[in-house]
This record gives C-alpha cells, sequence and structure tokens, in this order.
C-alpha cells in the first residue's frame, strides 16, 4: 500500500493531521489547555506527519495561531493546507464569505497568521444555496478565477476545494485544483463518484469526516457492530479500522484525522502499519443488519 500521495507536486504522508478540533465548543474561541494543544502539534511533527489541515476561521484564527506558535519555522517539508470561503458571525454561525474580492482577503490573512511566505495549498470551500440560504451565491468560476490569481500572484502555490458535487469538482481540476476535500467515510459512501472521478484524474480525495460527525452529520464509524468486531477480531480500535479502510479503499485518499489527544494522535498514526484482510473488508462492506 502507497504511504504517500503526491499533491500538485507536494509528496504527502497519507496520513495526516486535522486542526479543527484545537479552538473551544462550536470551533469557537481559544482550547481548554494551550499547552496541551502544542504539545500535540509538537507530537504531530515527531511522527513524521506532514500534512496538517487548518483554517483561519477555526476559532477563529485559534487553529493557525497555535500551529505557527508550537511549528515555526516549519520543517521544508510539511505541507499546511488552509480554508477559505466562509466566516464566522459573532454567535458562531458559518457565514459565507465567497466574493472573490473576500477569499483573496481571507488567504492573505491566513498567510500572515501562519508566518508564511505562500501558503502551499489553499481549499476553497464552497457554499452552494440550499446549504446558507442565500440568493445571491457567487458563481463557482469566479470563486475559482479569484484561486488562480492567488497562485499566479505567489500567495498561494496551488488551490484545492471542498464541498463540491461531481460536476463542480470536475470543473474546479480542470481549473487546475489539486485535491477535493468532501464529507465521506466507510458508513457514508454517497459521495463515492467524486472519489472516483479524483482517482481517475490523479487528484488528492480528503475526507472530512472520515469516522463520522460530532456534529450528528453523519453516524460515527467506531460505533458500527461491524467495524467493532473487526476491531476485536485484529486487536486494534474500532477508529483504527474505519481509517485503514479508507486508506485501503483508494490510494489517493489522504487522511487527516483531529484530535485533543495525543493517545488517540499516536493510534490514528500507527494505521499506516494495519492491513486489513480481504474478508474484514468484506465484512466491513456488507449491509448492515
Amino acid at each position: 500500500m502507497k504511504t504517500t500521495f503526491d499533491m500538485g507536486g507536494f509528496q504527502v504522508d497519507r496520513v495526516g493531521f486535522g486542526a479543527m478540533q484545537f479552538p473551544g465548543p462550536g470551533v469557537m474561541g481559544p482550547p481548554q489547555d494551550k499547552d496541551a494543544a502544542l504539545a500535540l502539534l509538537r507530537r504531530v511533527l515527531e511522527l513524521g506527519i506532514n500534512h496538517i489541515d487548518t483554517a483561519q476561521f477555526y476559532g477563529p484564527k485559534v487553529s493557525n495561531e497555535l500551529i505557527r506558535e508550537a511549528l515555526a519555522p516549519y520543517p521544508s517539508d510539511l505541507v499546511i493546507v488552509s480554508k477559505t470561503g466562509a466566516t464566522r458571525s459573532a454567535d458562531g454561525a458559518w457565514v459565507p464569505q465567497q466574493r472573490p474580492e473576500e477569499l483573496i482577503a481571507d488567504t492573505k490573512a491566513n498567510v500572515e497568521t501562519l508566518g508564511l511566505d505562500r501558503l502551499p495549498v489553499m481549499n476553497l470551500r464552497y457554499m452552494p444555496p440550499e446549504e446558507t440560504g442565500a440568493a445571491d451565491v457567487v458563481p463557482f468560476d469566479e470563486q475559482l478565477d479569484a484561486m488562480r490569481r492567488l497562485v499566479d500572484d505567489g500567495v498561494i502555490t496551488r488551490f484545492g476545494v471542498s464541498t463540491v458535487d461531481a460536476a463542480r469538482a470536475a470543473q474546479a481540476i480542470d481549473a487546475g485544483a489539486v485535491c477535493v476535500q468532501n464529507a465521506y467515510n466507510l458508513l457514508a459512501r454517497h459521495d463515492e463518484p467524486v472519489l472516483e472521478l479524483c482517482r481517475e484524474r490523479g487528484v488528492a480525495y480528503v475526507p472530512y469526516f472520515p469516522l463520522g460527525s460530532a456534529f450528528g452529520a453523519t453516524p460515527r464509524v467506531d460505533a458500527d457492530p461491524r467495524v467493532i468486531a473487526v476491531a476485536e477480531r485484529n486487536g486494534i480500535t474500532p477508529a483504527q479500522v474505519g481509517l485503514a479502510w479508507l486508506l485501503q479503499h483508494s490510494e489517493n485518499i489522504l487522511l487527516i484525522p483531529g484530535t485533543s489527544s495525543v493517545q488517540h494522535l499516536e493510534e490514528n498514526t500507527a494505521v499506516r502499519d494495519i492491513t486489513l484482510s480481504q474478508d474484514d473488508v468484506d465484512e466491513l462492506e456488507s449491509p448492515a443488519r
């Protein structure tokens, strides 16, 4: 099984780290234990992880500020990927921020907060009308034009997209996107057409909610009886089963599981060395009882 994948010229370890869990409840405010958060980030690098996913709207600014404090000056092979396209209201609501000038300003704010000269990859987090209720969504091609402008101006090296359907994913890849970040896991495989598109085009596919969502958007993978049975049989955790299945399912999948626990970080990283048998895979993919 491949342990790395090329993401727009960056060779990244297929097990990365997502920084969404660093801020307080609702992804707002500072962490409960800042020293523990900094220590966890340093452990990320010690474990050989070179792909960190973050966003200026995590906190806001909290995750980016912690990453800079813990890890700068950054190792030359560290690929920090951030997201733009949204902001947070005072009450914590997710608010679209998708006009070209907003995308450009927010991307520059990410670069500044992280203390970078240039951001390796910036994901455009698309927010469709059905998600926001807004009637004046900025056309997707205009948003892609802004991302290409950021590349041309040297603010970012590459860009990707997040939360897009197959048609928009194809449009973004044609425009130069090097990764697609959508919700996907063993129990929520509705995005298989986008994953297949990315596989065919040699583009990285980065599933968020790889073990289900704490916000109730998708079921918890580690609570499924099939997952628990395979875990017990192999002497590993149910979470490791869910992550290992993703790695084996397609070689262009890059994982970014998030955690605030060093123990869980180490368990997540250990899936590099786990191989599920075909019997295990067949059981995991069998209909739920």
